[in-house]
């Protein structure tokens, strides 16, 4: 990632001009220059001169008339999810950062870079190349407090030939080379990097009021993401026809609080100069998941926040909720600095209940090892160290609290010796409807999902004309199975195969050694217990 593209370059420019101008502005001595016409490539020793030769030179420097050109040189065939954000404002929030870069696409990666610059610099890693793509051409000059963006692809070695990627592997550098991140102001880019989950604020508004917050060619809007450093997502063409439509912001909680507020203001305002008489409640959607914690033991938390306000909560019943719609409407009602003041109170205890779950999900993913994808279809990755040990809070990628609708499956395990060391077999059932669509057109659905797990998958024939279930036998690694059945369960999810009717659970069975069965139930039972999902058998 350390060699650079020099261009429009004078006929007439020398290695030794090269060399000469690099020892000008104080850039490290490169290790080897490669002159072509018109063109050079640079080998610098580490990625920090690097990105200091980019900043200095390109587009700021002529050389024998022209104007040159500076830029990592990275082959096309290496031009895939990972780029670099150049030039960032030491002073913004990491939250903010998150939410610009999940504009284009789910965010699998952020990585800061140390250097000597004064402006910040980051590596971005996206799920797909296409995302990568969009990033790019979106955030390449995007304005920030006087800053312009510098953005470029660097080496994603994942997307090498495997001949090239295990080269690369030999010679290639480690990121801890790149030392801890250097203090710096609290919160902002030279502190360490302490990610915070991304919590959005889900509201309903009236259908009449969106063409108000929205404004003439979305400049109220605009204003209001200005002000409040925010992402506001109004979906307005969800629901054709319903009365209310959701509105999602993304921003730190001050800036999603401060959007609210603004938000409210906006349709106060419409309010009075249409003479509606009715009061406009603050509605807030939230996972069915968090809501008990809200509420809090015999209602004592909500309670809390009625008096504590001054305002009047009420939280719409469980009959309203489906498999497709699992958000609850908690309705708030009083003066509009009584509802803002509320809506701080609420999002503070299920932003709470909403990070403590996602700790969980990263510690089970600890107890299963190299599980990429588990239930419904969410990455789960691995807590990342904080400063002076402490386990920073990692979001997984794509986990949207609000569009979580688990489905049931029945999954079997049989472990067994084969010649193979560590391998296991898997047997994963599912209703016949879904087998199309899981095999996909001409089989390239499947092909795909065993080349991306390193599996063999292969879906059994049907017993019988009218059997309910199909079962689908998945051989591999720990690591690949559990990639295959997560993938699997989240193709499912996708295609609808389950109504809103039918109990949610996840059900696993795994045979075991009698000789392990011990650990497995704990003393006293402790450890089943604690993992009443699981049903376990023992072997003889």
């Amino acid at each position: 990632m350390n060699k650079l593209y020099v261009g429009n370059l004078s006929p007439s420019v020398t290695v030794e001009d090269l060399k000469q101008l690099f020892e000008e502005k104080t850039l490290p001595a490169p290790e080897q220059v490669l002159l072509k016409p018109g063109y050079a490539f640079v080998d610098f020793p580490d990625q920090n001169s690097a990105i200091k030769a980019i900043e200095t030179l390109s587009g700021k420097v002529e050389l024998h008339g022209k104007v040159i050109e500076v830029d990592y040189s990275v082959p096309k065939k290496l031009r895939s999810r990972k780029i670099q954000i150049r030039n960032i404002p030491p002073h913004l929030q990491w939250e903010v950062l998150d939410s610009l870069l999940a504009q284009y696409g789910t965010v699998e990666n952020v990585e800061q870079v140390n250097t000597d610059t004064e402006t910040a610099v980051v590596n971005v890693t996206y799920a797909t190349k296409e995302e990568a793509k969009e990033a790019i051409e979106k955030l390449t000059g995007h304005q920030f407090d006087d800053y312009s963006f510098s953005v470029s692809y660097i080496m994603d070695m994942d997307a090498a030939p495997p001949i090239q990627a295990s080269r690369a592997k030999r010679g290639g550098r480690s990121s801890r080379d790149q030392g801890p991140p250097q203090p710096g102001p609290s919160g902002g880019f030279g502190s360490p990097r302490l990610r915070q989950p991304d919590f959005p604020l889900r509201m309903l508004v009236p259908t009449q009021f969106v063409g108000a917050i929205i404004g003439k060619e979305g400049l109220t809007i605009k204003n209001v993401t200005k002000q409040t450093q925010s992402k506001v997502d109004i979906h307005r063409k969800e629901n054709a026809g319903a009365a209310e439509k959701p509105i999602t912001i993304h921003s730190t909680p001050e800036g999603c609080s401060s959007a609210c507020h603004m938000i409210l203001d906006i349709m106060q305002k419409e309010a009075n100069e249409t003479k509606m008489t009715e009061d406009i409640p603050l509605k807030i959607l939230a996972h069915n998941s968090l809501v008990g914690r809200l509420i809090g033991k015999e209602g004592r938390n909500l309670k809390k926040i009625e008096e504590e306000t001054g305002t009047k909560i009420t939280i719409s019943s469980l009959q309203d909720l489906t498999i497709y719609n699992p958000e609850r409407t908690i309705t708030v009602k009083g003066s509009l600095e009584a509802c803002c003041k509320a809506e701080e109170e609420i999002m503070k205890k299920l932003r709470e209940a909403y990070e403590n779950d996602v700790a969980a999900i990263n510690q089970q993913a600890n107890l299963i090892p190299g599980l990429g994808i588990f239930s419904s279809g969410l990455p789960v990755l691995p807590p990342s160290a904080g400063p002076r040990g402490a386990v920073s809070p990692v979001v997984p990628a794509g986990y949207n609290p609000f569009l979580v609708s688990p489905l049931f499956l029945k999954i079997s395990f049989m472990f067994f010796q084969q010649q193979a060391p560590e391998q296991e077999v898997v047997y994963l059932f599912i209703p016949t409807q879904a087998v199309g669509a899981l095999i996909g057109k001409k089989g390239q659905h499947i092909k795909q999902l065993a080349h991306f797990a390193g599996a063999s998958i292969k879906i059994a024939p049907a017993e019988s004309p009218d059997v309910a279930e199909r079962m689908v036998i998945i051989t591999g690694t720990p690591e690949a199975q559990f990639k295959a059945q997560g993938r699997i369960f989240g193709k499912l999810k996708e295609e609808n195969f389950f109504s809103g009717k039918e109990e949610v659970k996840l059900e696993t069975h795994i045979k075991v050694p009698s000789t392990a069965a011990g650990r497995v139930i704990g003393k006293g039972g402790k450890t089943v217990i604690s993992h009443r999902l699981c049903k376990f058998s023992h072997l003889k």
